[in-house]
């Protein structure tokens, strides 16, 4: 019997994939920022809208990965190539719909965002006008990415995925600044890369063989499965709008440092879902397998090994806690309150690096009812009540932090009982 390979071994390259769009958003920022405020801003504007819509529908990516993985378990390869090929269909439909929508609303939307019409609004409907073209783009690199890694080959979506971003970043001073196109560039750029992923994707999927025909069935379970996790990401996008509008209400310095401080946070978050990455892969193959104490195995070692990482990054964190946030600001009022976000932030770090490990071990399971339910459960006790509490109560920037532990402490003791239990573990390929 071939070893599987370690978590590590998986974690790595899906943690280079993960971190590439954001390190490509920080170069495009930082491009962009020379054309000035506006353009900037029509770019935070613009862009902000194109993540949401690709956060919502990242289902293609992890519910994909879950089936193909079992169907890889079984030992049907085919199988799994065929769980990608429908992925991809409704990848397709999905980013057709995206880029429709965008083109009718892209002015509503942008307007809306930009708190009413003026100069950062129009350059941010510009903007998404361009960029939305690669939506179709890059849900089918999604879905890619979702069957490459069920059938265990994650090194190639970390080739596909660079290639794209290297071509964007090629492109986009050269777009913005050489060529003279300004904002609209940086759209292009976007699009460019997309389509060098996507097509690289495409490729590999079609180097399978295999038929390439629709199937209705197949679709509907895979939009089930995404239906599930859109609630999920739905619920966690709005609880942290809610969240920012809290601390917007509090001050200023508040807000500078709730800023600094949650992008950290979800900086680290990616880093913490690479181990929920190697768990799909591998709980889904064992289940798929008909080894069901494999899955219990892996979910033990993930979770350690989400734990290790988890208070490493916390003492990391109270080790720099005088270093890092007047990085960001030199104002001493807002490093004084990032400064009170700091502990909250170091100290969940060990929590949320087992409850996203586990995350990926039921998702990989194909719990995702369980999963959604837990989140938004979490979220309507712990989250949202603690945030809004804090204006009334005067505890600012530390009553949203003590929202977020919670949160994330209420997931903790929602999954580690569920793996504890047998519910999660069904053996087969499914539907």
């Amino acid at each position: 019997m071939t070893r599987a390979p370690s978590i590590p071994a998986l974690a790595a390259p899906a943690l280079v994939v993960l971190a590439a769009e954001p390190l490509y958003l920080l170069v495009d920022t930082a491009v962009v920022g020379n054309l000035g405020t506006v353009a900037l801003g029509g770019l935070a504007v613009g862009g902000g809208l194109l993540a949401w819509a690709a956060a919502l529908l990242n289902f293609l990516a992890y519910g994909t990965t879950a089936r193909a993985a079992r169907r890889a378990g079984a030992g049907d390869r085919a199988g799994a190539v065929a769980e990608g090929v429908q992925a991809t269909w409704l990848a397709l439909a999905l980013g057709l719909a995206v880029l429709a929508g965008f083109q009718l609303l892209a002015g509503p939307l942008t307007r809306l965002l930009a708190g009413g019409a003026g100069p950062v609004a129009a350059a941010g409907e510009t903007w998404l006008r361009v960029a939305s073209l690669g939506a179709p783009l890059l849900l089918v690199s999604l879905a890619g990415n979702g069957w490459l890694r069920g059938v265990q080959e994650l090194r190639r979506p970390m080739r596909y995925v660079l290639a794209g971003s290297l071509v964007s970043l090629v492109l986009c001073p050269l777009l913005v600044h050489a060529v003279g196109w300004g904002l609209p560039g940086s759209a292009v750029a976007n699009v460019a890369g997309q389509a060098v992923s996507a097509a690289l994707f495409l490729r590999a999927l079609l180097r399978e063989g295999g038929a390439w025909r629709p199937r209705p069935a197949a679709l509907r379970v895979q939009l089930v499965i995404g239906r599930d996790l859109l609630v999920r990401s739905a619920v966690l996008q709005v609880s942290f709008l809610v969240a920012t509008g809290v601390v917007a209400r509090a001050g200023t310095a508040e807000l500078g440092a709730h800023q600094v401080a949650i992008q950290l946070f979800f900086f680290l978050a990616l880093v913490l879902d690479a181990y929920a990455i190697a768990a799909q892969t591998l709980v889904g193959q064992a289940l798929g397998g008909g080894r069901p104490d494999d899955a219990r195995a892996t979910a033990r070692r993930v979770a350690r090994w989400g734990l290790g990482t988890g208070v490493l990054v916390a003492a990391l964190l109270l080790a720099l806690r005088p270093v890092v946030p007047p990085l960001f600001t030199d104002d001493p009022a807002v490093v004084a309150q990032a400064g009170l976000a700091w502990w909250f932030l170091a100290g969940m770090q060990p929590l949320a690096g087992v409850v996203f490990a586990l995350d990926g071990v039921l998702m990989g399971a194909g719990d995702v009812g369980y999963l959604r339910t837990v989140t938004v459960g979490s979220v309507l006790v712990g989250f949202v009540p603690l945030s809004l509490l804090a204006v009334p109560l005067g505890w600012g920037v530390a009553g949203v932090w003590a929202g977020l532990t919670l949160f994330i402490a209420l997931r903790l003791v929602a999954v580690v009982v569920r793996v504890s239990g047998d519910r999660w573990v069904s053996v087969g390929v499914g539907g």
